[in-house]
């Protein structure tokens, strides 16, 4: 007869190949079409609510790699609080106004066709940008396996949005939050608009580097040295020659000590700690200090002589004065620079700033009039040497600010702007940092120093698409103008037109009927032309979105972001929501770090360095990516390469294998009528269900902790070890060979079928596709639930554990390590080929030991997958390998008897039995009793 046919093989329609990147589709449209997503929230109604509040992505151009490292890691969590038990529905959005754009929208235009757009066009055009990249990208986010409301996602362009942003900016309006004034801020003269700090980006950039010599313009006495005018000076340094036109005043520090230089005819007032460095610099050998140190109280409201323009120049104090470079005395311009301009503040100084929106100097600025900055550079460096003024030029790579859109390099330039104070909330703002929970720990310290050192948001931006700033003047008395009624009148008409009617309709049109002013009761008005900051649109999501919507609550518990957010959404959404309510709109903060090529090189567009994920899905499927994100640990940067996805399909490989064997060995398997309990089970699938609990506590605590790489390892080394390597090659021998029905097999069929609905209810964050796959594989009497989706977290059963069944069996499991080791050593000295065809000798001088080994000396063949096991009492370390785990010798012989044909086993009673005599006595007893 054939006994192959005796034996409970495998089988199995779940295949080897997963095929992910075509099958993963027909999942997500087996959800789609039973619309798990819904069922699975509706179940948790009334469950404690975990809102993660999805900061949106800009709606220009395809998803990067950096989308789905963020997009991917918010799914992790709201599908786990889901399984969880909580009630966690995800709502994602765009972010669909600003400058990128309406930059991408008039980068093909000629300056003639952009002049003679109206505001509406432009508008319209921004719009179906916008939405035609929403649309992409969501079709995009949706192959991740990203799962939400997809058809109801929250966008800032839509009215209802615009309407919440506006109640938002009058409540800050209401405590006097905002402020019109002119002082410097960065300003991209490619884009011409203000930008905040949010949008400035660093890079390295060439700058010159001079010293100059501002002529003293009186006598006076420092130090005990007296100083003429005709030959002493002040000396300086700046990197940015083209703001020497607007300087005003020169500032030192009022605790640094100043001393007077001598170099030839001319007496240098400079930093007594930087003398040496500025000489050095200026390559001047032969200076002497002539003074004695002096503090630089001895100067204030002294002047200079500008270097080339009929114009005083100030010496005033200030504390922003470093030691770092230059002189220690800093040339100060207060319309170019916010330390300038502060300082400048205190000693009456304006901010004179003499320049275009594109960064071309006006008539205000004389015989620089009409020249671009870089030009002036020349002319002003040209006019230093010509007056005798300039001491040094040399040229230095430095950090410099550039704009996050055009990438150009960035002014500071004095404007009119709208300003949010900071200043005003910031005790408010500081507590409510320390109310939140960071992950990691030291984003609370991160946005506490940003705010800290903050003062003021310039909310203000020089264009069109956007929602505008709702402030109204008097044309008769230049009152500005926000109050209750203006901004009632304003959102009613939002509400049914959207923000473009602030540029169809007229001031009267959108004021209420017969409004007056209320300082002189004038009724002519005009409107404010800017628009809001876009982070002032995002930053308003929390209750544009989460007051908005019935499904959600406010605050969030989880805001999800990049690391650049703590600059951007982060801290836009703490000011609106500290401005309005006292408190954070978030309990917790997540970060993830930015992804980066295998030399640690920001991933970029411009650097084309980047990973597409379309490409990924496409080569190894959705699923992959996703265990590459939690395979890493996202709170720092994070690597991305090809190698990287090809050694996660060997983990995703390894796990697939260990759903297979289990589906493969439970094909027969009737829960009720075959399932084993426990505590009836055999003592291997008694520890492996401890050790499953354990599992259980280690992936729940990593989950709720955001730590998916250990997720990661704990399943992986569960799978690769606890199965793979153990339980799974032990089993195989009773799950083939013994009785269909008998109580071993169906005690370890019953412990498989445990593990397979625990591990594919965990996994299922992280493998979404799979998990639907493996489940949908089940019968369908145990698939209590359409989805594994639909299915609750598995709980840790405590009256499971053992300790005594888990020391021992950590014990047995040392021994079988150490034999593991004397069948390798005997296989490489070709002693034995399969392990069946072994025979293992142990012996020890221990009694602990070798009461042990006597008690379970039955079963310790099946544990080291031989065919006999024998204690002996005559091995030598001669003789026999010595244990590393256990100090008990181990010798490898060959085993006695035949081959059994069906169990391989070798065996003294193959040939002995009359009817079946090419098997053992066990096969043939299975035989005859099916």
């Amino acid at each position: 007869m054939s006994y192959k046919e005796t034996i409970n093989l495998p089988k199995t329609d779940f295949p080897m190949r997963a095929n992910l990147s075509e099958r993963e589709n027909e999942f997500q449209q087996l959800w789609q079409k039973k619309k798990i997503y819904e069922k699975a929230v509706a179940n948790r109604e009334g469950n404690e609510p975990f809102i993660l509040h999805d900061g949106p992505p800009y709606a220009n151009g395809d998803i990067h790699i950096g989308h789905a490292l963020n997009k991917i890691l918010k799914d992790f969590i709201t599908r786990f609080a889901t399984l969880k038990g909580y009630y966690s529905p995800y709502v994602p959005g765009w972010d669909t106004h600003g400058l990128p754009i309406e930059h991408q929208v008039t980068s093909t235009m000629s300056d003639e066709a952009r002049k003679e757009m109206s505001v509406a066009e432009l508008r319209e055009k921004c719009t179906n940008y916008a939405l035609k990249y929403v649309d992409r990208q969501k079709e995009q986010f949706k192959r991740l396996g990203i799962w939400g409301e997809w058809d109801n996602p929250y966008l800032t362009l839509n009215k209802e949005y615009e309407v919440k942003q506006i109640e938002i900016f009058g409540e800050m309006a209401k405590r006097d939050l905002f402020y019109r004034g002119k002082k410097p801020v960065h300003w991209c003269p490619n884009c011409e608009t203000a930008l905040a700090e949010a949008e400035v980006e660093y890079g390295e950039d060439r700058a010159p580097s001079i010293y100059v010599k501002f002529p003293l313009k009186e006598s006076l006495t420092v130090g005990e040295v007296n100083l003429d005018p005709a030959d002493s000076y002040v000396a300086i340094w700046t990197t940015t020659p083209w703001t020497l036109p607007s300087n005003l005043a020169i500032t030192f520090h009022p605790d640094y000590s100043y001393v007077v230089v001598k170099v030839d005819d001319d007496n240098l007032i400079m930093a007594a700690d930087l003398v040496d460095q500025v000489m050095a610099n200026c390559k001047i050998e032969d200076y002497q200090i002539i003074s004695e140190k002096f503090k630089a109280a001895e100067l204030e409201n002294k002047k200079c002589r500008h270097p080339f323009l009929d114009r005083d120049s100030l010496l005033i104090l200030g504390d922003h004065v470093t030691l770092d470079q230059g002189t220690g005395c800093v040339h100060t311009a207060p319309g170019h620079g916010n330390d300038d301009f502060v300082v400048g503040q205190k000693y009456g100084l304006e901010p004179y700033a003499p320049m275009d929106n594109k960064g071309y100097f006006t008539k205000e600025a004389g015989e620089f009039s009409g020249k671009h900055y870089d030009e002036a550079n020349i002319m002003v460096t040209d006019k230093l040497k010509e007056a005798g003024l300039l001491m040094s030029l040399n040229f230095i790579d430095h950090q410099y600010p550039h704009c996050w859109r055009c990438k150009g390099n960035l002014i500071f330039r004095a404007t009119d702007q709208w300003f949010a104070s900071i200043d005003a909330i910031k005790e408010e703002t500081l507590q409510a940092i320390a109310d939140v929970d960071w992950y990691p720990s030291w984003g609370e310290g991160r946005m506490t120093n940003m705010i800290a050192d903050r003062s003021d948001w310039c909310i203000s931006r020089q264009k069109k698409w956007g929602v505008p700033i709702p402030i109204f003047y008097c044309e008769e008395c230049g009152t500005e103008i926000i109050n209750d009624q203006t901004l009632d009148s304003v959102k009613a008409i939002f509400a049914e037109e959207g923000s473009s009617a602030w540029y169809e309709h007229s001031a009267a049109e959108l004021l209420p009927a017969n409004y007056k002013c209320p300082e002189c009761g004038a009724d002519h008005f005009s409107k404010e032309e800017d628009i809001m900051d876009v982070w002032f649109d995002s930053g308003s999501s929390h209750k544009a979105v989460l007051e908005r919507r019935e499904n959600l609550s406010w605050p969030a518990e989880v805001y999800l972001e990049g690391t650049d957010q703590y600059r951007g959404w982060f801290n836009s959404s703490l000011l609106t929501s500290v401005a309005t309510t006292g408190r954070a709109p978030y309990n917790q903060v997540i970060t993830n770090g930015f992804t980066v090529d295998d030399k640690g090189n920001k991933m970029s567009k411009s650097q084309r360095n980047g990973v597409s994920p379309q490409k990924v899905i496409e080569q190894y499927g959705a699923d992959i990516l996703r265990l590459f994100v939690a395979s890493s640990d996202f709170t720092n940067d994070v690597k991305v390469s090809d190698r990287m996805f090809k050694q996660n399909s060997e983990v995703y490989r390894r796990i697939r294998n260990t759903y297979r064997f289990i589906l493969g060995n439970i094909n027969d398997f009737d829960y009720n009528k075959d399932y084993i309990e426990y505590q009836d089970r055999k003592e291997l699938d008694r520890w492996l269900m401890i050790r499953l609990q354990d599992l259980i506590k280690k992936v729940t605590k990593a989950f709720e902790t955001y730590e998916y790489h250990r997720v990661y390892h704990d399943v992986h080394n569960f799978c690769a070890l606890e199965m793979s390597s153990l339980y799974m090659d032990i089993t195989k021998d009773r799950l083939y060979t013994d009785g269909t029905d008998s109580l071993s097999r169906r005690a370890a069929q019953s412990t498989l079928y445990d593990i397979l609905k625990t591990l594919v209810v965990i996994l299922a964050p992280i493998l979404p596709h799979t998990s639907e796959e493996v489940w949908q594989f089940l019968p369908a009497e145990d698939r209590d639930t359409e989805s594994v989706f639909l299915k609750d977290w598995p709980a840790v059963n405590d009256n499971y554990y053992d300790e005594q069944l888990t020391a021992k069996w950590d014990k047995l499991l040392a021994v079988r390590k150490d034999v593991s080791k004397a069948l390798e050593l005997a296989r490489s000295d070709k002693k034995i080929g399969n392990s069946l065809e072994a025979m293992v000798e142990l012996k020890t001088d221990s009694a602990e030991w070798q009461e042990l080994l006597e008690q379970e000396l039955f079963q310790l063949a099946d544990l080291f997958i031989v065919s006999q096991v024998e204690l002996s009492s005559s091995l030598t370390e001669d003789t026999a390998h010595l244990g590393e785990e256990t100090s008990i010798l181990v010798k490898v012989k060959s085993a006695k008897g035949d081959k059994c044909d069906r169990c391989w086993k070798y065996d003294e009673t193959v040939g002995e039995i009359t009817e079946h005599p090419d098997i053992c006595q066990r096969c043939a007893d299975v035989i005859d009793s099916e």
